[in-house]
């Protein structure tokens, strides 16, 4: 079984190399089962992103799961912490992303902010971008945030520990974006509950990862593999170090570890 993140190791800004498809179908063929497990929520994976078919989808970094069709854990903020954290980033006039598997909520006005950025391939947001003006009964997953004057630790320390902030997953964002879950929700609670209803070991698990929300997912995983490049962290729980979407790395893993023939 394989969990494949999607931003920077599966596709390229959104962007999906034909040999990666083709190997998530070779390996689904050769009877592997293969999840995509990404910071994104499920709203954000368009149908070209899921075009190679997969068996399930790790959301919003642990938080949601589905699994041939049947959602197998859907965990939220509670409304209190919810309330709190949306009113330090709006009293930071932080731009951000409430996220849920069905939609991605922001202030009014997120759209022009987010219409100028060219490296958060904004489409894909803005296509699901719902903003109703009272986000109060918005029970999100997930926070995706950008153009904060506030760096990413000044932020923790006022959030405080019931949530965990990591920088964004997307490529050139620098201290000023992150994304913001619940402690200890991550990939790899995600991949464990894939785990657990399958009634297999995460000595099973191949994981492919290229970010810092990828590192317990390494850890979790029994085979780890981090594309070149990855932040120190991530190299430091890897196994096998493979190329980007560029070079085909997810393909040249599969290979490798012989979920797929041998590319000639």
């Amino acid at each position: 079984m394989a969990f494949l993140d999607v931003d920077g190791t599966y596709a390229d800004h959104g962007s999906v190399p034909e040999v990666h498809a083709e190997a998530v179908r070779a390996a689904r063929s050769a009877g592997h089962r293969v999840l995509l497990c990404t910071g994104r929520p499920e709203s954000m994976l368009p149908p070209s992103l899921l075009a190679a078919g997969f068996d399930g989808v790790v959301a919003a970094a642990g938080a949601f799961v589905r699994l041939d069709g049947e959602v197998v854990s859907d965990l939220r903020f509670p409304e209190d912490l919810a309330d709190r954290v949306r009113h330090v980033l709006d009293a930071h006039d932080v731009a951000y992303l409430l996220e849920t598997p069905d939609a991605v909520y922001g202030p009014v006005g997120l759209d022009a902010r987010l219409g100028v950025r060219g490296d958060a391939a904004p489409h894909e947001i803005l296509d699901v971008l719902r903003m109703p003006g009272d986000l109060a009964g918005v029970r999100y997953a997930k926070i995706s945030y950008f153009d904060s004057r506030v760096p990413i630790a000044a932020l923790r320390e006022e959030l405080g520990p019931e949530v965990g902030i990591l920088p964004s997953s997307y490529a050139n964002t620098g201290d000023n974006a992150g994304e913001i879950h619940l402690a200890g929700v991550h990939k790899a609670v995600g991949m464990a509950a894939v785990v657990e209803h399958l009634g297999i070991t995460p000595a099973q698990v191949v994981g492919i990862g290229d970010g810092y929300n990828d590192v317990e997912m390494l850890a979790y995983a029994g085979t780890a593999v981090a594309v070149e490049g990855a932040p120190p962290a991530v190299l430091a729980e890897a196994d096998l170090v493979v190329p980007g979407p560029a070079g085909g790395g997810v393909a040249e893993a599969f290979a490798r570890l012989g979920m797929v023939p041998a590319r000639g």
